[in-house]
Formats: structure tokens, sequence, C-alpha cells
């Protein structure tokens, strides 16, 4: 089978969807799992954009060891230079241009002629070639772009020494039968096509993202872009996790297959929702709630649990079929069994740390869940930056005949405790305000979520919030079976992170 490269982009067209913007830190550790499921290529931003953008391209740019790491760049000398200089740290350095081809972009957003265009494509190869020896080239637009004049550009590219040609579909506008010709068509026209890589790149607008990037590899393609759980700008871009699956379970149809480990794909897509705080919707294919959950109904319910109303088994995913219960019994032994089942991997600090919070957790439940235990494992990595504050109490007074009152006690890196006292509209409201007055900072909530980790009422509440301060932005993450607490966890998080992002900032 044809072996197709996954190139990962949740790190830069993920991260332009709404909400889902990521620290250094979180960029990391996306990295390194995206590593760890066997991405072939990730794109770890636009180094040219921003110094904030610039310093998480190298940082990821320096961890990672098998995966390509690439930043998506404009066509210009200056821009190049400054990706490369991120990059070059890098084991497996790309570099990745993009000019638009369509005459709609060209005239509106370029304001360059066809040939200009196709002089720019040849130099600034040739520029970044001297550079890096893996460039690939993006002819923006390609699906709207006119057939002739863009085989054109591929050939220049191609000549000046790009390795890999990107059509991307970036209006997920085109069909999968049109995405599938246009590869065929320039497979077979451009001068050069058989000593590169031609790689798909499409958005979900019409929802066709997957179906028109499975129509590219039937066609020849070679490299598929794509985002954990779609997400990206607009309507998203393609499912990882679906094009996975598809190759693993349809590969006689493709006649491909990736490196995926595919038993890594829940897990991934749960790391990925824990950092944003943005929830894939229940029906999700391969990754959502109810993707293994087969109703009853009017089928007999011996009928419905076997394999023949299965497409796949959930262990292929990651998600475990284990009824092994953990209680306030159970011994550190079973725990980290356990943890390692669900594939983490921590090292002894963290293990005590997470057993500890386990047995407090075991005290107020009867039985802890696989998603408890994966919730404790995320707030704990959640909380692993250098705290700035950490909660000591708290205490709310609340009811509806009276204006809501949280005092709130916080110890500080010197140790020193302090406590403040606040009203809010509610018992929440209270709880930031007080924060609010211990930090000294004016902090606006940008975002709140909360949700159930599990059923029942003694379930764990899961908090994500996003907070702004002076131009600078952060997520907080809090976990506890007291959605007040869990609330204001959260929010203690999101005010340590922005500490730690701004005073990098400073210091970078």
């Amino acid at each position: 089978m044809r072996q197709i490269q996954l190139f990962d982009t949740t790190l830069r067209d993920g991260e332009q969807s709404p909400g889902c913007s990521m620290n250094i830190k979180e960029k990391i550790d996306m990295a390194r799992q995206l590593e760890s499921l066997g991405v072939d290529v990730i794109e770890a931003g636009i180094a040219s954009a921003s110094q904030a953008d610039f310093n998480s391209v190298r940082a990821v740019a320096k961890e990672l060891r098998q995966a390509k790491v690439t930043s998506l760049v404009r066509a210009l000398a200056k821009d190049i230079d400054n990706t490369w200089e991120a990059l070059r740290h890098a084991k497996h350095p790309r570099i990745h241009l993009l000019i638009p081809t369509s005459d709609i972009l060209l005239e509106q957003r370029l304001k360059k002629s066809r040939q200009e265009v196709l002089e720019q494509t040849a130099q600034m190869v040739r520029y970044a070639k001297r550079l890096c020896e893996d460039v690939q080239f993006s002819a923006e637009d390609a699906t709207r772009s006119d057939p002739a004049f863009l085989a054109k550009v591929c050939e220049a590219a191609i000549t000046s020494g790009a390795t890999i040609i990107n059509l991307p579909d970036s209006m997920g506008y085109s069909t999968p039968e049109e995405y599938a010709n246009l590869f065929r068509l320039l497979r077979g026209s451009v001068k050069g096509a058989e000593h590169v890589a031609f790689s798909a790149h499409c958005h979900n607008d019409l929802g066709l993202a997957v179906a028109n990037s499975l129509s590219a590899v039937r066609a020849g393609a070679d490299q598929v872009e794509c985002t954990i759980n779609g997400i990206g700008e607009r309507a998203g871009n393609t499912a990882l996790e679906e094009i996975a699956m598809n190759l693993y379970m349809r590969g006689d149809v493709y006649g491909a297959q990736t490196n995926i480990d595919t038993t890594q794909l829940y897990k991934t897509s749960r790391l990925l929702t824990a950092i944003t705080g943005v929830k894939v919707q229940p029906n999700k294919a391969i990754v959502g709630e109810n993707a293994f959950v087969q109703e009853v109904g009017t089928l007999p319910q011996d009928t419905c649990e076997n394999q023949f109303y299965e497409a796949m088994r959930p262990e292929m995913v990651g998600l475990t079929t284990s009824k092994m219960l953990l209680g306030k019994h159970s011994g550190r032994h079973a725990f980290n069994e356990r943890v390692r089942e669900l594939g983490y991997s921590v090292d002894l600090d963290l293990s005590n740390t997470l057993f500890k919070r386990f047995k407090e957790l075991a005290d107020k439940k009867k039985t802890v869940s696989d998603r408890d235990i994966e919730a404790l494992v995320r707030s704990i990595l959640a909380q692993e930056i250098r705290k700035s504050y950490a909660l000591e109490r708290y205490v709310i007074n609340s009811g509806n005949t009276i204006t809501p009152t949280s005092s709130i006690a916080l110890t500080g890196t010197d140790g020193a405790r302090v406590e403040k006292v606040a009203i809010g509209f509610g018992p929440v409201d209270a709880s930031f305000n007080a924060i609010n007055k211990i930090v000294g900072r004016s902090v606006k909530l940008e975002e709140y979520s909360i949700g159930a980790v599990t059923e029942g009422r003694d379930a764990q509440g899961e908090v994500s919030v996003k907070i702004s301060s002076e131009g600078a932005t952060a997520k907080g993450y809090g976990l506890s079976t007291d959605v007040i607490e869990a609330s204001i966890l959260a929010y203690i998080n999101a005010i340590n992170n922005l500490i730690y992002e701004t005073t990098r900032e400073e210091q970078a």
C-alpha cells in the first residue's frame, strides 16, 4: 500500500478557530502528543505573524525529534528569513510557502498580475531552498484557480526546488470529483510532477473536507493536511481522526495507509478539548461520546451489542472496554495500572500527586470511572506551570434573598496569605471579583463553560475559562465535585497562566 503522510495543522489552522488559541506550553504538550500519535508533519504556527508566534514555533521545533516541523509563511524574503530562524533548530525542518493563485485573490488581495506571481513563486522557492532542503509550496485557493495557470505556477515551484505541492480547497467549495480531477490533471500535465509529493488541504464549509481529501488520495495525493477534531477557521478542516480511521479500516479501497497509532486518537482528541475548552459534538465520528453507543430500540439487546452493528471496535481508537471499577479501597498498583491502560505515561512525582487526588475523589464518590481519571490527569497537567497564586480557602454566602458574597484566601509564591471579600451577581461572579482584588489586575472573563465528567449527582464538574487583561489572554481549567470550587480553581489557573505567559514574553 502507498504510505500517506499526515500533515497536522492543529497548532496553526486549527488555532485560528474561535476559542482555540493556545499558549506555548499548551502547544508543546499538543505537539508531543501529535508526535506520539504518529503524525508525520506538524505545522507549529506562523512564525512571522508575531513575536509570540515566533517563540511558539521555535519552542516546538526544538522539542520534537521524529516529526517534521513546519511554519506557514508568505512568499516574501523577510518573512522567510524570520521563519527559518524559528525552524532552524528542528531536527526535520520544512518551510511552507503560500501564495494565492486564483484571479479573485490576485486582483483583490495581492494586487499582482499572473506573470508577477509566476516570477515571485520561482524567486521565493529558490530563496527558501537555499535555507532549507524541504520546501512545501501551497497555491492558495487552488480549486478556484484557472487550471492552466495553476499548472504553470506548480511547474515554476517544482523547477525552483519545491519538494511538496499543496492544492488547497481554501474556501471549502470543491466537490470530491472536482478535487480528484484537479490532482489527476496536474499530476499528468505538470513537468517534474513525478519527482514531488502532492498534498490535499480541505476546508469543511460544505461538509466535504474528509470526502474531498479521500478523493484526492485515490487520485494520487501523497499527503493529507488535517486537524484534530476537525477544528479550524469557519466550519473547520479535514478531521485527522476520520482520515486515519478511513485508511485504517478501508485501506483495501484506497490502497493507502498511514503511520498513525489509532489507539491514541481518543486520547489526543481529549487533550485538545482540555486545552481549548471546546467540546466535541456527541455524535462526532470516531471520537464523539456517542460514536460507539448503540440504542437497543426495536432490536434484541444481544444483537445490538455484537460486532455486526459496529463498523469498528472502540479499542481501535483508544476507548477502553475494561469493566474494572476503582474505589477508596483500591491500591496504588491497581490505580497506576489503570492510568497506563488509559495511555498516560507519568513520572513518579505526577504519579504520587495523581494517586493522592484519586484517594480524595474516592472518598467523595463510590466508584471512580476512567473519565474521572482522565479528568484528574488533565487537571494536574493544566497546573504544571509555576504557580503565582494557590487557593487556600473560600467561603461563599449566597441565596435567592441576599447578595452573593465570596471570601477568597490565596497564597502567593512568597508564602504570603491574602484574603479579600467581594460581592457579585452570583457565587461564581463574586469569587472571581474577590480574586481580581487579590491579584490587583483588571481582568475580563471572556468565556466560561462547565460540564459534568460523568453522570450522577456525585459527578465531578469540569470548568474552563478564558480571561483577558491588557491585551493578553489566557485559559484555565478546574476540576472538583463542587462546581463552585471547580470555577475558582479554573479562574486561578487562568490567572497563573496569564502571569506566566506575560513574563515569558517580557523576558523574550
